[in-house]
Protein backbone atom coordinates (compact mmCIF):
# COMPACT_ATOMS: atom_id res chain seq x y z
CA UNK A 1 0.00 0.00 0.00
CA UNK A 2 2.74 2.29 0.76
CA UNK A 3 4.56 1.65 -2.42
CA UNK A 4 1.53 2.29 -4.38
CA UNK A 5 0.52 5.57 -2.60
CA UNK A 6 4.41 6.52 -2.77
CA UNK A 7 4.40 5.68 -6.90
CA UNK A 8 1.27 8.13 -7.08
CA UNK A 9 2.96 10.86 -5.78
CA UNK A 10 6.03 10.11 -7.66
CA UNK A 11 3.54 10.30 -10.71
CA UNK A 12 1.96 13.11 -9.82
CA UNK A 13 5.28 15.04 -9.30
CA UNK A 14 6.62 13.98 -12.71
CA UNK A 15 3.27 15.25 -14.58
CA UNK A 16 3.92 18.91 -12.78
CA UNK A 17 7.80 18.28 -13.92
CA UNK A 18 6.42 18.38 -17.57
CA UNK A 19 3.46 20.79 -17.27
CA UNK A 20 3.97 24.61 -18.31
CA UNK A 21 1.51 27.08 -17.16
CA UNK A 22 0.02 29.68 -19.25
CA UNK A 23 -2.37 32.59 -17.60
CA UNK A 24 -5.27 34.18 -19.49
CA UNK A 25 -6.91 36.92 -17.77
CA UNK A 26 -10.66 37.85 -18.42
CA UNK A 27 -12.89 40.61 -17.85
CA UNK A 28 -16.46 41.24 -19.29
CA UNK A 29 -19.94 44.44 -19.13
CA UNK A 30 -16.75 46.89 -17.70
CA UNK A 31 -19.51 49.47 -18.80
CA UNK A 32 -17.26 52.38 -18.82
CA UNK A 33 -16.69 51.96 -15.30
CA UNK A 34 -12.79 53.28 -15.24
CA UNK A 35 -12.41 54.07 -11.94
CA UNK A 36 -12.89 52.32 -8.40
CA UNK A 37 -15.86 52.80 -6.56
CA UNK A 38 -15.62 52.12 -2.85
CA UNK A 39 -12.09 51.19 -2.69
CA UNK A 40 -12.68 48.76 -5.36
CA UNK A 41 -12.09 48.17 -8.87
CA UNK A 42 -10.85 50.56 -12.46
CA UNK A 43 -8.53 49.80 -14.94
CA UNK A 44 -5.51 51.11 -12.42
CA UNK A 45 -5.75 48.30 -10.29
CA UNK A 46 -6.56 45.88 -13.19
CA UNK A 47 -2.99 46.85 -14.59
CA UNK A 48 -1.64 46.28 -10.99
CA UNK A 49 -2.45 42.67 -11.13
CA UNK A 50 -1.04 42.44 -14.26
CA UNK A 51 1.76 44.09 -14.34
CA UNK A 52 2.08 41.63 -10.73
CA UNK A 53 1.46 38.60 -12.05
CA UNK A 54 2.70 36.26 -14.39
CA UNK A 55 4.40 36.96 -17.76
CA UNK A 56 3.99 36.96 -20.35
CA UNK A 57 -0.48 36.53 -20.21
CA UNK A 58 -3.45 37.08 -22.54
CA UNK A 59 -6.11 39.85 -21.44
CA UNK A 60 -9.26 39.15 -23.02
CA UNK A 61 -12.71 40.89 -22.38
CA UNK A 62 -16.37 39.23 -23.39
CA UNK A 63 -17.92 42.46 -24.56
CA UNK A 64 -20.13 45.68 -23.23
CA UNK A 65 -17.66 48.04 -22.49
CA UNK A 66 -19.11 50.85 -24.46
CA UNK A 67 -21.30 52.48 -21.95
CA UNK A 68 -22.08 52.77 -18.48
CA UNK A 69 -20.78 55.76 -17.16
CA UNK A 70 -20.57 59.52 -18.17
CA UNK A 71 -17.62 59.44 -19.84
CA UNK A 72 -18.55 56.31 -22.04
CA UNK A 73 -21.59 57.73 -23.03
CA UNK A 74 -20.11 61.12 -23.90
CA UNK A 75 -17.98 59.69 -26.17
CA UNK A 76 -19.70 57.14 -27.62
CA UNK A 77 -17.57 54.27 -26.07
CA UNK A 78 -14.40 55.62 -27.75
CA UNK A 79 -12.63 56.85 -24.22
CA UNK A 80 -13.43 53.35 -23.26
CA UNK A 81 -11.92 51.68 -26.38
CA UNK A 82 -8.40 54.23 -25.72
CA UNK A 83 -8.90 53.21 -22.08
CA UNK A 84 -8.58 49.38 -22.96
CA UNK A 85 -5.52 49.72 -25.41
CA UNK A 86 -3.95 51.84 -22.60
CA UNK A 87 -4.25 48.71 -20.29
CA UNK A 88 -2.83 46.72 -23.07
CA UNK A 89 -6.21 43.70 -24.11
CA UNK A 90 -5.24 41.47 -26.79
CA UNK A 91 -8.73 40.61 -27.62
CA UNK A 92 -12.71 41.06 -26.95
CA UNK A 93 -16.32 40.37 -28.35
CA UNK A 94 -19.10 42.46 -29.35
CA UNK A 95 -22.09 42.96 -26.31
CA UNK A 96 -25.31 44.35 -26.91
CA UNK A 97 -24.16 47.55 -25.72
CA UNK A 98 -21.96 48.60 -28.22
CA UNK A 99 -25.15 49.01 -30.34
CA UNK A 100 -26.11 51.74 -27.69
CA UNK A 101 -25.45 54.58 -29.78
CA UNK A 102 -26.95 52.95 -32.86
CA UNK A 103 -25.64 51.38 -36.12
CA UNK A 104 -23.73 54.09 -37.50
CA UNK A 105 -21.38 54.19 -34.17
CA UNK A 106 -20.51 50.78 -34.04
CA UNK A 107 -17.86 51.22 -37.02
CA UNK A 108 -15.72 53.91 -35.40
CA UNK A 109 -16.01 52.13 -31.93
CA UNK A 110 -14.68 49.25 -33.08
CA UNK A 111 -12.09 50.84 -35.05
CA UNK A 112 -11.12 52.90 -32.17
CA UNK A 113 -9.45 49.32 -30.12
CA UNK A 114 -6.14 48.94 -31.33
CA UNK A 115 -6.37 45.10 -30.73
CA UNK A 116 -8.99 43.11 -32.85
CA UNK A 117 -12.57 42.56 -32.34
CA UNK A 118 -13.44 38.55 -32.55
CA UNK A 119 -17.17 37.78 -33.64
CA UNK A 120 -17.21 34.96 -35.76
CA UNK A 121 -21.06 35.19 -36.13
CA UNK A 122 -21.08 39.29 -36.92
CA UNK A 123 -21.13 40.58 -40.36
CA UNK A 124 -21.71 43.83 -42.39
CA UNK A 125 -24.98 43.83 -44.17
CA UNK A 126 -23.82 45.38 -47.55
CA UNK A 127 -20.79 43.62 -48.03
CA UNK A 128 -21.49 40.08 -46.22
CA UNK A 129 -17.88 40.55 -44.72
CA UNK A 130 -16.67 41.02 -41.45
CA UNK A 131 -16.49 45.08 -40.60
CA UNK A 132 -13.02 46.65 -39.93
CA UNK A 133 -10.99 45.44 -36.85
CA UNK A 134 -13.41 42.24 -37.02
CA UNK A 135 -12.44 38.74 -37.24
CA UNK A 136 -13.40 35.31 -36.58
CA UNK A 137 -10.71 34.23 -34.14
CA UNK A 138 -6.64 34.79 -33.64
CA UNK A 139 -3.96 32.68 -32.74
CA UNK A 140 -1.96 34.18 -29.94
CA UNK A 141 1.64 32.93 -28.95
CA UNK A 142 1.97 32.84 -25.75
CA UNK A 143 6.06 32.03 -24.51
CA UNK A 144 5.88 29.61 -27.21
CA UNK A 145 2.15 27.99 -26.33
CA UNK A 146 -0.67 28.48 -29.76
CA UNK A 147 -4.11 29.65 -28.09
CA UNK A 148 -6.42 30.38 -30.42
CA UNK A 149 -9.45 32.73 -29.58
CA UNK A 150 -12.52 32.39 -31.19
CA UNK A 151 -15.58 34.98 -30.54
CA UNK A 152 -19.15 35.49 -30.65
CA UNK A 153 -21.15 38.83 -30.73
CA UNK A 154 -24.30 38.89 -28.47
CA UNK A 155 -26.73 38.59 -31.36
CA UNK A 156 -29.67 40.97 -29.33
CA UNK A 157 -28.24 44.49 -29.43
CA UNK A 158 -29.45 47.15 -27.83
CA UNK A 159 -30.63 49.31 -30.91
CA UNK A 160 -30.57 46.78 -33.42
CA UNK A 161 -29.32 47.90 -36.89
CA UNK A 162 -30.14 46.94 -40.70
CA UNK A 163 -26.27 47.58 -41.36
CA UNK A 164 -25.36 44.69 -39.64
CA UNK A 165 -26.61 40.54 -39.47
CA UNK A 166 -25.59 37.98 -36.90
CA UNK A 167 -25.73 34.22 -37.59
CA UNK A 168 -26.41 31.64 -35.55
CA UNK A 169 -23.24 30.73 -32.75
CA UNK A 170 -23.52 27.30 -32.50
CA UNK A 171 -23.53 26.78 -36.53
CA UNK A 172 -21.06 29.75 -36.68
CA UNK A 173 -18.72 27.82 -34.15
CA UNK A 174 -19.37 24.67 -36.51
CA UNK A 175 -17.99 25.87 -39.45
CA UNK A 176 -15.25 27.70 -37.96
CA UNK A 177 -13.70 25.66 -35.62
CA UNK A 178 -12.34 23.37 -38.19
CA UNK A 179 -10.51 26.09 -39.64
CA UNK A 180 -8.92 26.61 -36.10
CA UNK A 181 -8.18 23.32 -35.58
CA UNK A 182 -5.96 23.24 -38.75
CA UNK A 183 -3.54 25.48 -37.54
CA UNK A 184 -2.87 23.09 -34.44
CA UNK A 185 -3.12 25.34 -31.69
CA UNK A 186 -2.25 23.86 -27.83
CA UNK A 187 -5.12 25.56 -26.40
CA UNK A 188 -9.04 26.77 -27.82
CA UNK A 189 -11.11 28.93 -26.45
CA UNK A 190 -14.05 31.49 -27.07
CA UNK A 191 -14.92 34.79 -25.54
CA UNK A 192 -19.14 35.21 -25.88
CA UNK A 193 -21.09 37.55 -24.54
CA UNK A 194 -23.82 35.84 -23.58
CA UNK A 195 -23.85 33.84 -20.37
CA UNK A 196 -24.05 30.04 -18.74
CA UNK A 197 -26.70 30.58 -16.14
CA UNK A 198 -28.75 33.39 -17.73
CA UNK A 199 -31.75 34.56 -15.48
CA UNK A 200 -32.59 38.03 -16.69
CA UNK A 201 -33.05 38.03 -20.48
CA UNK A 202 -36.53 35.82 -21.32
CA UNK A 203 -33.87 33.75 -23.53
CA UNK A 204 -32.27 30.14 -22.88
CA UNK A 205 -28.72 30.86 -23.11
CA UNK A 206 -27.51 28.74 -25.68
CA UNK A 207 -23.07 28.80 -23.79
CA UNK A 208 -23.58 25.46 -22.33
CA UNK A 209 -24.30 23.67 -25.86
CA UNK A 210 -20.65 24.91 -26.43
CA UNK A 211 -19.83 21.99 -24.36
CA UNK A 212 -21.94 19.45 -24.76
CA UNK A 213 -21.57 19.67 -28.72
CA UNK A 214 -17.45 20.50 -28.85
CA UNK A 215 -16.30 19.28 -25.84
CA UNK A 216 -12.75 18.06 -26.24
CA UNK A 217 -12.48 20.34 -29.04
CA UNK A 218 -12.68 23.39 -27.42
CA UNK A 219 -11.04 23.64 -23.41
CA UNK A 220 -12.21 27.24 -22.37
CA UNK A 221 -15.51 29.41 -22.51
CA UNK A 222 -15.08 33.15 -21.17
CA UNK A 223 -18.75 34.43 -21.11
CA UNK A 224 -20.22 37.49 -19.97
CA UNK A 225 -23.92 39.52 -20.31
CA UNK A 226 -25.91 38.26 -17.47
CA UNK A 227 -23.28 39.59 -15.11
CA UNK A 228 -22.46 36.60 -13.06
CA UNK A 229 -19.41 35.29 -11.60
CA UNK A 230 -18.62 31.93 -12.47
CA UNK A 231 -15.17 30.34 -11.33
CA UNK A 232 -14.03 26.30 -12.11
CA UNK A 233 -17.45 25.01 -13.51
CA UNK A 234 -16.83 22.05 -15.85
CA UNK A 235 -19.15 20.88 -18.21
CA UNK A 236 -17.93 17.94 -20.35
CA UNK A 237 -14.18 18.99 -20.08
CA UNK A 238 -14.88 22.70 -20.81
CA UNK A 239 -14.25 25.41 -18.18
CA UNK A 240 -16.32 27.97 -17.50
CA UNK A 241 -15.86 31.44 -16.43
CA UNK A 242 -17.57 34.56 -16.01
CA UNK A 243 -16.14 37.95 -14.10
CA UNK A 244 -18.79 39.57 -13.07
CA UNK A 245 -19.23 43.50 -14.12
CA UNK A 246 -18.49 47.01 -13.93
CA UNK A 247 -14.45 46.06 -13.74
CA UNK A 248 -14.59 45.28 -9.79
CA UNK A 249 -12.97 41.62 -10.52
CA UNK A 250 -10.57 40.15 -12.98
CA UNK A 251 -10.69 36.22 -13.43
CA UNK A 252 -6.77 34.45 -13.57
CA UNK A 253 -6.92 31.43 -15.45
CA UNK A 254 -4.09 28.85 -15.54
CA UNK A 255 -3.93 26.78 -18.67
CA UNK A 256 -1.71 23.73 -17.81
CA UNK A 257 -0.40 21.63 -21.48
CA UNK A 258 2.39 19.23 -21.58
CA UNK A 259 5.75 20.85 -21.59
CA UNK A 260 6.98 18.06 -24.26
CA UNK A 261 3.79 17.73 -26.62
CA UNK A 262 2.02 21.10 -25.85
CA UNK A 263 -1.10 18.96 -25.46
CA UNK A 264 -3.69 20.47 -23.28
CA UNK A 265 -3.72 18.70 -19.75
CA UNK A 266 -6.02 21.00 -17.48
CA UNK A 267 -7.50 24.54 -16.51
CA UNK A 268 -8.62 26.33 -13.26
CA UNK A 269 -9.57 29.68 -12.92
CA UNK A 270 -9.24 31.80 -10.29
CA UNK A 271 -11.41 35.54 -8.99
CA UNK A 272 -9.59 38.04 -8.27
CA UNK A 273 -11.46 41.22 -6.05
CA UNK A 274 -10.11 44.34 -7.67
CA UNK A 275 -9.96 45.63 -4.14
CA UNK A 276 -7.17 48.63 -3.94
CA UNK A 277 -6.07 48.24 -0.52
CA UNK A 278 -5.13 44.74 -1.62
CA UNK A 279 -3.65 45.24 -5.61
CA UNK A 280 -3.07 48.62 -5.60
CA UNK A 281 -3.12 50.81 -8.71
CA UNK A 282 -1.19 51.37 -12.02
CA UNK A 283 -0.12 55.31 -11.50
CA UNK A 284 0.59 55.62 -14.82
CA UNK A 285 -3.13 54.00 -15.84
CA UNK A 286 -4.57 55.92 -12.82
CA UNK A 287 -3.54 58.91 -14.41
CA UNK A 288 -4.76 58.25 -17.82
CA UNK A 289 -8.15 57.50 -16.83
CA UNK A 290 -8.30 60.83 -14.93
CA UNK A 291 -7.70 62.72 -18.12
CA UNK A 292 -10.34 61.11 -19.72
CA UNK A 293 -12.25 62.19 -16.77
CA UNK A 294 -15.97 64.26 -17.81
CA UNK A 295 -15.81 68.05 -16.24
CA UNK A 296 -18.90 68.70 -13.64
CA UNK A 297 -20.07 65.21 -12.70
CA UNK A 298 -18.79 65.44 -9.60
CA UNK A 299 -20.64 68.55 -8.03
CA UNK A 300 -23.19 67.95 -5.36
CA UNK A 301 -27.15 68.05 -5.90
CA UNK A 302 -28.57 65.71 -3.45
CA UNK A 303 -27.96 63.72 -0.32
CA UNK A 304 -28.98 59.74 1.34
CA UNK A 305 -29.01 59.72 5.00
CA UNK A 306 -28.42 56.07 4.57
CA UNK A 307 -27.86 52.83 2.22
CA UNK A 308 -30.76 52.82 -0.15
CA UNK A 309 -30.18 49.34 -1.67
CA UNK A 310 -31.54 47.64 -4.91
CA UNK A 311 -32.31 44.91 -2.89
CA UNK A 312 -34.37 44.45 0.66
CA UNK A 313 -32.95 42.84 3.81
CA UNK A 314 -36.32 41.77 5.03
CA UNK A 315 -37.29 38.02 4.13
CA UNK A 316 -39.36 37.27 1.73
CA UNK A 317 -39.68 40.62 0.11
CA UNK A 318 -38.58 40.40 -3.27
CA UNK A 319 -38.90 44.17 -3.94
CA UNK A 320 -35.95 46.58 -3.35
CA UNK A 321 -35.89 50.05 -1.62
CA UNK A 322 -34.08 51.94 -4.32
CA UNK A 323 -35.95 50.07 -7.43
CA UNK A 324 -39.20 50.58 -5.53
CA UNK A 325 -38.61 54.59 -5.53
CA UNK A 326 -37.53 54.90 -9.03
CA UNK A 327 -41.02 52.81 -10.09
CA UNK A 328 -43.08 55.57 -7.68
CA UNK A 329 -41.46 58.70 -9.59
CA UNK A 330 -41.93 56.59 -12.59
CA UNK A 331 -45.79 56.42 -11.94
CA UNK A 332 -45.72 59.65 -10.42
CA UNK A 333 -44.45 61.06 -13.73
CA UNK A 334 -46.68 58.75 -16.15
CA UNK A 335 -50.23 59.63 -13.89
CA UNK A 336 -50.49 55.43 -14.29
CA UNK A 337 -52.05 53.34 -12.24
CA UNK A 338 -49.29 50.75 -12.33
CA UNK A 339 -45.43 51.39 -13.15
CA UNK A 340 -43.05 48.76 -14.18
CA UNK A 341 -39.29 49.09 -13.34
CA UNK A 342 -36.83 46.74 -14.82
CA UNK A 343 -34.22 46.14 -11.76
CA UNK A 344 -31.47 45.05 -14.40
CA UNK A 345 -31.39 48.81 -15.39
CA UNK A 346 -30.71 49.99 -11.85
CA UNK A 347 -27.12 49.04 -11.82
CA UNK A 348 -25.88 50.18 -8.27
CA UNK A 349 -27.10 50.89 -5.05
CA UNK A 350 -27.13 54.59 -3.44
CA UNK A 351 -24.60 54.76 -1.31
CA UNK A 352 -25.14 56.63 2.10
CA UNK A 353 -23.38 60.20 1.70
CA UNK A 354 -23.51 62.82 -1.11
CA UNK A 355 -25.37 62.65 -4.66
CA UNK A 356 -23.47 63.93 -7.60
CA UNK A 357 -24.53 63.61 -11.68
CA UNK A 358 -22.01 60.70 -11.83
CA UNK A 359 -24.04 58.85 -9.01
CA UNK A 360 -26.79 58.82 -11.64
CA UNK A 361 -25.55 58.51 -14.68
CA UNK A 362 -23.67 54.89 -12.92
CA UNK A 363 -27.12 54.48 -11.19
CA UNK A 364 -29.15 54.37 -14.58
CA UNK A 365 -26.96 54.98 -17.65
CA UNK A 366 -29.25 54.71 -20.18
CA UNK A 367 -31.53 57.06 -21.92
CA UNK A 368 -34.75 55.62 -21.80
CA UNK A 369 -37.87 57.24 -22.43
CA UNK A 370 -41.39 56.75 -20.60
CA UNK A 371 -43.70 55.65 -22.18
CA UNK A 372 -47.77 54.54 -21.16
CA UNK A 373 -50.16 51.95 -22.39
CA UNK A 374 -53.39 50.37 -21.43
CA UNK A 375 -52.99 46.70 -20.76
CA UNK A 376 -55.35 44.19 -19.09
CA UNK A 377 -55.12 41.94 -15.99
CA UNK A 378 -54.75 39.16 -18.07
CA UNK A 379 -51.83 40.50 -19.19
CA UNK A 380 -50.88 41.78 -15.84
CA UNK A 381 -50.47 38.30 -14.62
CA UNK A 382 -48.69 36.68 -17.16
CA UNK A 383 -46.29 40.21 -16.95
CA UNK A 384 -45.81 39.26 -13.41
CA UNK A 385 -46.03 35.35 -13.51
CA UNK A 386 -42.93 34.71 -15.95
CA UNK A 387 -40.85 37.19 -14.84
CA UNK A 388 -40.77 36.48 -10.60
CA UNK A 389 -38.24 33.29 -10.95
CA UNK A 390 -35.49 32.78 -10.18
CA UNK A 391 -35.21 35.97 -9.35
CA UNK A 392 -37.83 38.81 -10.12
CA UNK A 393 -36.78 40.79 -12.83
CA UNK A 394 -39.14 43.93 -11.72
CA UNK A 395 -40.49 45.98 -9.55
CA UNK A 396 -43.81 47.51 -9.54
CA UNK A 397 -45.36 50.75 -8.79
CA UNK A 398 -49.42 50.50 -7.86
CA UNK A 399 -49.00 47.00 -7.74
CA UNK A 400 -48.61 44.26 -4.32
CA UNK A 401 -47.84 40.73 -5.51
CA UNK A 402 -47.93 37.62 -3.19
CA UNK A 403 -46.84 34.35 -4.56
CA UNK A 404 -45.09 30.91 -3.46
CA UNK A 405 -42.08 29.17 -4.67
CA UNK A 406 -42.86 25.75 -5.10
CA UNK A 407 -39.70 24.10 -6.84
CA UNK A 408 -38.68 26.48 -8.83
CA UNK A 409 -42.38 27.68 -9.99
CA UNK A 410 -44.63 29.97 -9.13
CA UNK A 411 -47.84 28.94 -7.44
CA UNK A 412 -50.90 30.85 -5.48
CA UNK A 413 -50.05 33.98 -7.59
CA UNK A 414 -52.01 37.67 -6.27
CA UNK A 415 -52.12 41.06 -7.94
CA UNK A 416 -54.03 43.90 -5.87
CA UNK A 417 -54.15 47.38 -7.62
CA UNK A 418 -55.37 49.53 -5.02
CA UNK A 419 -56.17 47.22 -3.09
CA UNK A 420 -58.18 45.08 -5.33
CA UNK A 421 -57.78 41.74 -6.62
CA UNK A 422 -56.55 42.23 -10.67
CA UNK A 423 -59.46 40.90 -12.88
CA UNK A 424 -58.29 39.48 -16.36
CA UNK A 425 -60.62 41.61 -18.17
CA UNK A 426 -60.27 44.86 -16.00
CA UNK A 427 -58.30 47.80 -18.02
CA UNK A 428 -55.12 49.23 -16.30
CA UNK A 429 -53.06 52.10 -17.23
CA UNK A 430 -49.07 50.92 -17.34
CA UNK A 431 -45.94 53.13 -17.84
CA UNK A 432 -42.36 51.88 -18.18
CA UNK A 433 -39.51 52.44 -19.88
CA UNK A 434 -38.86 52.35 -23.88
CA UNK A 435 -36.60 49.81 -23.87
CA UNK A 436 -38.71 47.59 -21.63
CA UNK A 437 -42.19 48.36 -23.97
CA UNK A 438 -40.02 47.83 -27.01
CA UNK A 439 -39.86 44.18 -25.78
CA UNK A 440 -35.85 44.18 -25.37
CA UNK A 441 -33.97 41.79 -22.98
CA UNK A 442 -36.16 40.78 -20.32
CA UNK A 443 -38.69 43.65 -21.75
CA UNK A 444 -39.93 40.23 -23.82
CA UNK A 445 -43.33 40.12 -22.76
CA UNK A 446 -44.34 43.60 -24.34
CA UNK A 447 -44.38 41.87 -27.22
CA UNK A 448 -47.58 40.86 -27.26
CA UNK A 449 -49.12 44.35 -26.79
CA UNK A 450 -49.09 46.40 -29.79
CA UNK A 451 -46.80 49.36 -30.39
CA UNK A 452 -49.63 51.99 -31.75
CA UNK A 453 -50.77 51.16 -28.07
CA UNK A 454 -47.87 52.50 -26.25
CA UNK A 455 -47.62 56.32 -26.34
CA UNK A 456 -44.38 58.25 -24.50
CA UNK A 457 -45.09 60.40 -21.89
CA UNK A 458 -43.44 63.97 -21.91
CA UNK A 459 -40.01 64.27 -22.91
CA UNK A 460 -38.12 62.53 -19.82
CA UNK A 461 -36.51 59.66 -19.52
CA UNK A 462 -35.69 57.34 -16.18
CA UNK A 463 -32.77 59.28 -15.27
CA UNK A 464 -34.02 62.90 -15.65
CA UNK A 465 -37.02 61.59 -13.48
CA UNK A 466 -34.80 60.16 -11.00
CA UNK A 467 -32.25 63.23 -10.57
CA UNK A 468 -35.34 65.41 -10.35
CA UNK A 469 -36.53 62.79 -7.30
CA UNK A 470 -33.08 63.42 -5.80
CA UNK A 471 -33.42 67.33 -6.13
CA UNK A 472 -37.26 67.45 -4.61
CA UNK A 473 -36.93 64.59 -1.85
CA UNK A 474 -32.90 64.90 -0.37
CA UNK A 475 -32.03 64.02 2.06
CA UNK A 476 -33.55 60.65 0.92
CA UNK A 477 -34.33 57.52 3.18
CA UNK A 478 -34.83 54.25 1.72
CA UNK A 479 -39.13 53.47 1.30
CA UNK A 480 -40.67 50.78 3.11
CA UNK A 481 -40.31 47.28 0.78
CA UNK A 482 -42.84 44.44 0.60
CA UNK A 483 -44.69 44.80 -2.97
CA UNK A 484 -43.80 41.64 -3.91
CA UNK A 485 -43.98 38.73 -1.08
CA UNK A 486 -42.75 35.13 -1.53
CA UNK A 487 -45.02 33.09 0.87
CA UNK A 488 -43.92 29.69 2.54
Amino acid sequence: MKKSVLTFILLLAAIGLFAKTTTIYHTSDTHGFYYPRHGQGGFAALSNVLKNGPHPYLLLDSGDFANGTIEAQKSKGIKSAQIMNKVGYDATTIGNHEFDFKGENVAPLLSALKFPVLAANFFDTATKQYPVNVYPYKIFDINGIKIAVIGLANAEPTNPSKLYKFKDPIKTLKKVLPKVEAEHPNVVAVIVHDSLKDDKHGTKPYVEKIANKFGGRIHLVFGGHAHKIIQNEVINGVLFTESGNSTNNVSKVSVETDDQTGKFISAHSELIPLIIKQVGENKEVAAYAESLKEPGMDEVFGKATELISRQSNVEGHKDGPLNDWIADLGRAYTGTQIFVHNNGGTRIDMEPGVITKRTTVEMHPFENKIVKMTVNGKFLKFLVKNTLLPRSLYTYSGVTVTYRNHKGKVKDLQLFVDGKPVQDHQLYTLGTNDYIAAGKSEGWPFKKIADKEKEQVGTGNVRSILEDGIRVQSPLTPVATGRIIETE
